[in-house]
């Protein structure tokens, strides 16, 4: 809990100095730990998957034609291995969530100024920034998002119809499933300063998800 205050406290003090550019490198830092566990993840499924591979040949290497032994290297062919970290996917994280977070700041700015929150009226207020939010601001961030990872990646316009086809509206609706409720937590009880860092903060698992959605859209490509 000390650490917590003690980081609550940097984290007010740099915020009230410098309010986007702390926003930025924030959001940067947890886009990147969010891309860390997507990889992680990557990683933790491919050994498994290898491991199932090992046991299946060792189930069936009575079947190998003893006359004809496998070249060297042929038992393992096919076999998946755990990838390599992918250290400039975790730029392309790191770089959204940095130049994301302006256009965060001054959205949630609005909201604020929109739907004041008071002592008499604080929930509808909060409903209402949450039904404006993921009716105008979640459509709008997926489309950044995507297009911004497929340009980045350095994929085409082609590339990026197909994602947006393939991609684009499952994500959308798993964001209606999560996020509604999350804002509801965030504009009802978080103060306006620590908004963006608690969405980052719970967006760890969601830009997780969005980071495998994204690399497992382009092996199909």
């Amino acid at each position: 809990m000390a650490v917590t205050a003690r980081l609550a406290a940097k984290f007010n003090s740099y915020y009230a100095d410098k309010p986007v550019l702390t926003t930025m490198v924030t959001n940067a830092v947890l886009g990147g730990i969010a891309d860390t566990v997507a990889q992680t993840i990557t990683a933790l499924r491919t050994r498994i998957e290898r491991r199932r591979g090992d046991d299946l040949i060792s189930i069936e290497i009575h079947d190998l034609d003893k006359e004809k032994p496998p070249a060297l290297g042929e038992l393992g062919a096919g076999r998946g291995r755990p990838p390599t970290f992918d250290f400039e996917r975790l730029t392309r994280f790191m770089a959204f969530g940095f130049f994301m977070a302006p256009i965060q700041f001054q959205w949630f700015k609005f909201l604020s100024r929109a739907f004041p929150l008071t002592k008499k009226s604080a929930t509808v207020p909060a409903l209402k920034r949450v039904a404006v939010d993921q009716l105008m601001f979640a459509p709008f961030g997926l489309v950044c998002f995507f297009t911004f990872m497929t340009v980045a990646e350095g994929g085409g316009r082609k590339t990026l119809v197909r994602k947006f086809q393939d991609v684009y509206v499952p994500t959308l609706k798993a964001n209606f499933v999560l996020w509604p409720a999350v804002q509801i937590l965030n504009f009802r009880v978080v103060p306006i300063q620590f908004q963006i860092p608690f969405v980052s903060s719970i967006g760890i698992a969601w830009t997780a998800y969005l980071s495998l959605t994204n690399s497992s859209e382009d092996e199909k490509l």
